[in-house]
């Protein structure tokens, strides 16, 4: 299957780019490295637009709620696709048998937009849906949407400080198809909210039986979202997902039955979900709420604390919860409710 590039020159840098939240990530300045060795390709798709690019924002930032320590920085804008090339040349560097894949997936792009929808058109192509029909669709979206890019560029963030098995921006990039999913979630939304609902439910049929994630187009989903794993997801049309969420695999946000209107759940802020969940109907799963692993959760969940069982309840009881003071989706600690053998004890 033939590689969709971006050949076209950029234009000038957006004026303007939103500030960060208060769940921001600890920035520093990076330099820009020089990529005199790039060459340009020209383009198989016809149909294409001047790349668009973030302002450079270098600035520092105070480190966030949970008081990490660590020394990692995080990047900001036009500089996290420059981090993403130099880590790409490293990759090569190593394992120079790679240099194709990575050239046409990285390398040979000349922004994060061109390079993601490639990279998953490419994924999700068939013979009678060729990757070039998807690039057009993926490009256009999220050019055209800088919400998008931002959330995706939260999505990196988060996926490489969560989880200790990301090894570097382009390792989640090109591997990590929880990942994937939710960026090919985010296009299907965009295109199911302007009325292109067979489109849409075409990316999400393609998307579950690609990387076995099945979100459907009409569900709502924030930024900085880890779906780590992510094999046997199922989230609802009306399902509502918040900022900074961590999920594993094999969660369902589903509904109770045939009931019309909002049936999903909705999960707050900061809410970290384990393995082998089921979340049923229209609840709330509060800010900052954990749910154990294999749990089975019908009732609303109240922030900041832990709900584990089947049927679930609240570790300490209904009426005096264990309260935690720490965001679970950014400890990702699945076991800190846990003291003695009989907390397992429902």
């Amino acid at each position: 299957m033939a590689t969709c590039v971006d050949s076209s020159t950029p234009v000038s840098h957006k004026p303007n780019i939103s500030q960060p939240d208060d769940h921001s990530f600890n920035y520093m300045k990076f330099c820009r490295p020089s990529f005199s060795d790039r060459v340009t390709s020209l383009p198989i798709s016809k149909n294409r637009e001047n790349a668009l690019h973030t302002r450079i924002i270098l600035e520092e930032v105070d480190h966030d709620k949970d008081g990490d320590d660590d020394d990692e920085v995080e990047v900001e804008g036009e500089d996290l696709w420059l981090k993403m090339h130099e880590e790409a040349k490293l990759d090569v560097e190593q394992e120079p048998v790679l240099s194709s894949y990575y050239y046409g997936s990285i390398l040979s792009h000349k922004s994060l937009e061109s390079a993601l929808a490639n990279h998953i058109s490419i994924k999700l192509s068939s013979l009678s849906l060729p990757s070039c029909t998807l690039f057009d669709i993926f490009f256009g979206i999220l050019v055209e949407n800088q919400d998008i890019m931002d959330a995706v560029k939260d999505d990196l963030r988060a996926v490489k400080k969560r989880d200790p098995a990301c090894i570097s921006y382009v390792h989640c990039f090109l591997n990590f198809k929880g990942f994937l999913a939710c960026q090919a979630h985010r296009v299907a939304h965009k295109l199911w909210l302007q009325g292109r609902k067979v489109l849409a439910l075409l990316i999400q049929n393609k998307v579950s039986e690609v990387f076995a994630v099945d979100i459907h187009p009409g569900a709502k989903i924030g930024r900085g979202i880890l779906l780590d794993h992510a094999t046997g997801l199922v989230v609802g049309e009306t399902a509502v997902i918040g900022k900074n969420v961590s999920i594993l695999h094999n969660v369902t946000l589903g509904g109770t039955g045939k009931v019309c209107g909002d049936r999903h759940p909705m999960i707050g802020d900061g809410v970290l979900i384990g393995t082998g969940t089921c979340i049923l109907g229209n609840i709330k799963i509060g800010d900052g709420a954990k749910i154990g692993a294999g749990s089975v959760v019908l009732k609303e969940v109240p922030p900041r604390t832990t709900a584990v069982g089947n049927p679930a309840k609240l570790v300490g009881g209904k009426y005096n919860p264990v309260k935690m003071d720490k965001m679970p989706s950014f400890t990702m600690d699945h076991t800190l409710h846990i003291c003695e053998w009989s907390d397992y004890v429902i």
